[in-house]
């Protein structure tokens, strides 16, 4: 009887070709997918903001005191903080915190470097939820831009109410500001 052996797995020749290839298929197509990806960035930031907004009309119900809202430019970027207290309670600080006074009290902070492509801006120097009735005073539009300059705007009127949109309707799910 014969013995019979049989090749199991790749050589390391076939392995290092087919990564090759793959390395070459992927450098292409990576130029077309950064749109794609810079789009889903923008899409999913301006979701938090929105979910933000919200959370921020609601801490101010059940808190039963001011929650404000303020979006500001920072060093290396930009940031939206979520906090209780006077107008100037809370700013921007690094990437993990903001820096709030002994009167403020932040809820949430997002920061976003610069190098993500992504900033926040808004009309306003900061928007205040009412505890009674979840209004906004004043009333303001907070703006998640790309680097690509596509736009998100979260427009809250008086009565506390969000609707978001995108000039032109440039950015698919959002109708036309």
């Amino acid at each position: 009887m014969a013995n019979k052996t049989f090749q199991r797995g790749l050589t390391l020749i076939e392995a290092c070709a087919t990564l090759t290839i793959a390395s070459v298929l992927v450098t292409a197509g990576w130029p077309s997918l950064k749109p794609t990806l810079d789009r889903k960035a923008l899409q999913g930031l301006a979701a938090e903001m929105a979910a933000d907004l919200q959370l921020a009309r609601g801490e101010a119900v059940a808190r039963q005191e001011g929650v404000r809202v303020a979006a500001q430019v920072a060093e290396g970027g930009s940031c939206v903080v979520v906090y209780t207290g006077p107008a100037s309670a809370c700013r921007c600080g690094d990437a993990t915190a903001p820096v709030c006074e002994a009167e403020g009290r932040a809820v949430t902070y997002r920061f976003l470097a610069a190098s993500s492509g992504l900033s926040i801006a808004t009309n306003v120097a900061s928007l205040r939820f009412d505890p009674r009735l979840g209004t906004a005073t004043p009333a303001g539009t907070l703006r998640v831009i790309s680097a690509s300059g596509e736009a998100v705007h979260h427009i809250v009127n008086l009565a506390g109410r969000v609707r978001s949109c995108s000039p032109q309707a440039a950015v698919p799910g959002f109708q036309a500001c």
